[in-house]
């Protein structure tokens, strides 16, 4: 099986924001097993950021772009570094690799780092995967590695996705704040996976959050993708959340009709840059069947987009319900 891999910030550092070398380790040595029984890994990993707060010796995390870009610049030596020696142990070669949103939403581009990571695999290689925050603009950036992470197995064309995070896994509410919540071990594919409660992260060493996670399980379910949530904390988590042993964390089921690459890049990884509203017509056919959108049913146009480029669709109360590309420019 191809498995991908994501580890946040606050499971990879310590509370001084550090880089958790016994974290890292035992991440590493899971991958080491994986790659026992002929599985292929994919890492995703946080940390470079804060890996640069601790080696500057700052008391604590900047706000502005252009010094965490320069702080991301310092601690991203520092944590592959880290990755380099836990796998040497095993005998195991990583490859860093950086991305950006332009990876993902230039198509050649986006085809091009895919090979890319795939002669890796070929190669018995451990990809490394980040984005790369030292030249990522502040227009755009995905600010968390949870999407990237979704993008990657879908490009990789993973079997599971392991989204390992401070917490057990999916909870009816915020455990932290609310004694009630419960623990939700399976999400259906058709479920409604953003209506569940989730919040945003409170850690000030990272930026994702269950939020983002979220949107992650619902780019690799519509990947065809099965997705856990699960703690990076447990013992042999990445192992039991790829055998779908019971309470290893919460599952996310893949949909039986996956969209193709070319739809999925346009949903979740191209650059939107502008929008249509239509009417209520317009909106029935396009939610009924493969059509294109006339310009009789667009009331508003919003933005400068040109042939090519991707807009979102939206119904007479603004909601975005579609996105496509334009067939003509916004002039």
């Amino acid at each position: 099986m191809r498995v991908v891999v994501k580890i946040g910030t606050s499971s990879i550092t310590t509370n001084e924001g550090n880089i958790n070398s016994s974290a890292v380790s035992a991440l590493c040595d899971e991958v080491a097993m994986l790659r026992s029984l002929n599985h292929e890994v994919l890492i995703v990993t946080s940390g470079a950021v804060a890996g640069g707060v601790a080696a500057l010796k700052l008391s604590q995390r900047p706000t502005d772009m252009l010094t965490l870009q320069a702080l991301a610049a310092v601690g991203q030596s520092r944590l592959m570094q880290e990755y380099n020696v836990q796998l040497d142990r095993h005998q195991l070669v990583s490859a860093q690799v950086l991305l950006v949103p332009n990876d993902f939403i230039d198509r050649h581009q986006y085809l091009h780092a895919r090979q890319t990571l795939l002669r890796l695999l070929e190669l018995g290689c451990v990809p490394v995967i980040n984005e790369n925050d030292a030249i990522a603009s502040d227009e755009i950036r995905f600010g968390d590695n949870d999407r990237i992470a979704a993008l990657v197995a879908h490009s990789v064309s993973a079997d599971v996705l392991i989204l390992l995070t401070d917490l057990k896994g999916l909870f009816t509410a915020d455990p932290s704040v609310d004694s009630a919540a419960t623990f939700i071990e399976t999400v259906e594919a058709d479920d409604e996976l953003l209506s569940v409660r989730a919040g945003t992260s409170n850690n000030t060493r990272g930026s994702g959050g269950m939020a983002s996670k979220l949107a992650a399980a619902r780019i690799a379910s519509w990947s065809g993708v099965r997705t856990v949530i699960a703690s990076a904390k447990r013992t042999n988590v990445v192992i039991d959340a790829l055998n779908k042993v019971a309470d290893a964390g919460t599952q996310f089921l893949p949909r039986q009709r996956e969209l193709t690459a070319r739809k999925l890049w346009i949903a979740f990884a191209a650059q939107v840059t502008g929008s249509v509203t239509v009417d209520d017509g317009a909106r029935d056919a396009l939610a009924r069947k493969t059509v294109s959108l006339l310009h009789t049913g667009v009331t508003e146009v919003t933005g400068d987009f040109a042939i090519g480029d991707t807009i979102e669709v939206k119904n007479q109360r603004g909601v975005v319900f579609a996105r496509g590309m334009s067939g003509v420019t916004a002039i």
